[in-house]
């Protein structure tokens, strides 16, 4: 049985055929289509029957999308695509291929990837984390997905900053979902270009605040320090909570080898008990992960 997945972004969308062991034996990557819903859901297709024609036997197939399907109504919610909010698109795709398609969020199909093959491998309870453009995550309880009675289970990106005070994290934010004071308003790495243009005044990706701290800039320095601090507040209300055998990063800010060193001993400050034992690791697959993890996804790894 090949397995076929499809991680679909704002600009791109990737897709993979993997072997039963996992090996990619065909992948491309395509411009996602966002001009009308009909132009987006035909270009799914088509590059599914492109999938199809590059295996020799039959296949299932899964794809991740940003935003999830509400389990009452079928309809995607909370999609950065616009197109796709309100649409029965899960439903439509498995008609229109006349098999069964596993439809997911993006970070979940992340997670699963890392929890199966990945950082998370041998892990009974695998809590992925993605630090990019948003903050979003996942959890895999013995290599399946959880996603919860509201299909949002792992969503800890919108839940309010662990012990937030305008001293140490700057002036209160309003998220995009109408909450106020978001984690992912903080420790996504829009946050943190946000949070250094609010208290310096000057604009920097992320890769500059890094490259700036390495030769010794006191201001990337000190704003790096606030921003460990609130990763680790929100890192440790997951364990708190959920309490996972392994924590998996990815995400264009978990490329910075910073990030690691002092992180664990920094969330153990949060944790009841004082005591942090979960392992804080990178993701294995990189930006590989999602388009595998919606492979995987495709076999009914999902609760």
């Amino acid at each position: 049985m090949y397995r076929t997945g499809l991680d679909i972004g704002g600009t791109k969308i990737e897709a993979a055929v993997l072997d039963e062991r996992g090996k990619a034996v065909w992948r491309q990557r395509f411009p996602t289509i966002k001009s009308s819903y009909a132009d987006f859901f035909n270009a799914v297709v088509e590059i599914i029957v492109q999938a199809r024609a590059a295996s020799s036997g039959p296949m299932s197939i899964g794809i991740g999308i940003p935003g999830s399907v509400d389990a009452r109504s079928g309809r995607v919610k909370n999609s950065n695509i616009l197109i796709l909010n309100d649409q029965p698109f899960a439903t439509q795709i498995t008609e229109q291929l006349q098999q069964p398609v596993a439809v997911s969020n993006d970070a979940n199909c992340f997670t699963l990837s890392e929890a199966i093959d990945g950082s998370g491998q041998g892990a009974d309870g695998v809590f992925g984390v993605i630090l990019g453009t948003g903050c979003g995550g996942g959890l895999s309880i013995a290599r399946r997905l959880i996603t919860g009675a509201n299909s949002c289970c792992g969503e800890w990106g919108h839940t309010p900053l662990p012990h937030y005070h305008p001293e140490r994290d700057g002036p209160s934010v309003r998220c995009y979902c109408g909450q106020q004071n978001c984690v992912e308003s903080f420790i996504s790495g829009t946050g943190l270009e946000r949070q250094y243009q609010a208290r310096f005044g000057e604009r920097l990706p992320v890769v500059e605040i890094v490259n700036r701290i390495k030769h010794g800039d006191p201001h990337a320095a000190d704003m790096w320090q606030r921003y460990l601090d609130q990763v680790a507040r929100s890192l440790a209300i997951i364990v708190n909570i959920v309490d996972p055998d392994v924590i998996v990063l990815g995400g264009g800010v978990s490329n910075v080898d910073l990030l690691y060193p002092t992180l664990q001993n920094r969330v153990a400050e949060y944790v009841f008990g004082k005591q942090c034992r979960t392992p804080l690791r990178q993701a294995t697959h990189g930006d590989s992960s999602g388009v595998r993890g919606a492979a995987w996804l495709g076999g009914g790894l999902t609760t």
